[in-house]
């Protein structure tokens, strides 16, 4: 997995999040599979077609905050992850 300083797309801006679908009990193996892109400041009640209930694993960025919810529309409960 990148680490969280490393969050940075091909063109080089910055990220605040990656979300992959693939997971591994060995870190190694970690970070795989289709990826999700969340940058700075981005809202997002719902995600976009085929995500839901895909991630697997995530990073979260330096100085970000990624809050998720079990819910569509930003309901159910909620978890916040940071770097």
């Amino acid at each position: 997995c990148p680490s969280a300083a490393d969050l940075r797309p091909s063109n080089g801006s910055r990220l605040c999040a990656l979300l992959y679908t693939d997971d591994s009990p060995y870190y190694d193996q970690c970070c795989a599979g289709d990826v999700l892109e969340v940058p700075p400041n981005a809202d997002m009640p719902f995600l976009p077609r085929g995500w839901a209930g895909r991630t697997s694993s995530l990073v979260v960025g330096t100085r970000c905050e990624l809050t998720v919810w079990s819910q569509k529309g930003k309901q159910g409960w909620s978890r916040c992850f940071g770097a």
